[in-house]
């Protein structure tokens, strides 16, 4: 329970960043990105209808997809995450009327980015949601194996260039094409490489039930082998783990919980291949 509420306190910051990089930075300087609040900011510049109206009445029915495809305890905390964000894009898009850097589009484009960048990446990095593209993105992430900072990119580009219509401005596609990478960059960063993968080997004496724990919970594969502790000449077990870097804090928490004093060694690896990793490539 304590790790559930750190985790969501997490997400909410991931949130108040997101927030604050587009209504701060990117909205005031009529900078539209992608995702559902770039296309909040669309319909904003050509009605007037707030952002946070446009975001959560497209969020309502992609949320359905969601509850269809990811299931109903991810969709709880995507509903709660557009209902917190929907509630700070709408305060701070009512407080915020000018850019925070006025005169500089292009640092407007940069910081803008790269806190939307850390905040979707917070937020993804402890199996939250935003909504939105973001559903699609991880759709494409989940059946694809694309990293989900290129997912948002392939479905932000189309966005982006529908401003032509509401700008008429060759420039404002430029800097939301800036902005769409510098945050896309940044979710990556925050990820720590959502393609790279991991290896651990775990020493327990409760080895069984560390493997069949990881095997049941992180649905990830174990092979346990023979070893021998050169220093005291007894027989250990050694269970060997291949698994993604964003499922390292999964592992973790999982030989945590069963044995403290297990010792654990956890190595980056170039390349994994095989089933739930990358296709081998003729």
């Amino acid at each position: 329970m304590l790790q559930e509420i750190q985790d969501e306190c997490i997400i909410i910051f991931g949130l108040i960043l997101y927030a604050l990089g587009w209504t701060g930075f990117l909205l005031p300087s009529q900078i539209t990105t992608g995702g559902v609040t770039g296309v909040g900011a669309l319909v904003f510049f050509a009605t007037g209808i707030p952002v946070a109206i446009t975001y959560f009445s497209i969020n309502c029915l992609l949320l359905v997809i969601s509850i269809k495809v990811f299931g109903f305890k991810f969709s709880i905390k995507t509903i709660v995450s557009v209902l917190i964000l929907t509630f700070l894009l709408s305060v701070a898009q009512h407080i915020i009327k000018e850019p925070l850097v006025k005169g500089e589009p292009f640092m407007n484009c940069i910081l803008g980015g790269v806190m939307c960048g850390m905040g979707l990446g917070l937020v993804f990095n402890f199996k939250g949601s935003t909504g939105g593209t973001d559903i699609i993105a991880l759709l494409i992430h989940k059946y694809r194996n694309i990293s989900i900072g290129k997912g948002l990119l392939i479905c932000d580009l189309f966005i982006i260039c529908s401003s032509y219509i509401v700008f008429q401005s060759i420039e404002k596609i430029v800097y939301g094409l800036v902005v769409m990478g510098v945050s896309s960059y940044t979710v990556d960063m925050v990820l720590n490489g959502a393609r790279q993968s991991v290896q651990f080997f775990i020493f327990s004496e409760k080895f069984v039930q560390i493997a069949d724990t990881i095997n049941s919970q992180a649905h990830r594969g174990c092979t346990v082998l023979d070893g021998t502790g050169w220093y005291s000449k007894h027989p250990v077990k050694i269970v060997v783990v291949m698994a993604k870097k964003t499922e390292s804090v999964t592992i973790f928490r999982i030989v945590k919980n069963i044995d403290s004093k297990a010792f654990i060694s956890q190595s980056s690896v170039i390349g994994v291949y095989g089933q739930g990793f990358d296709q081998l490539e003729s």
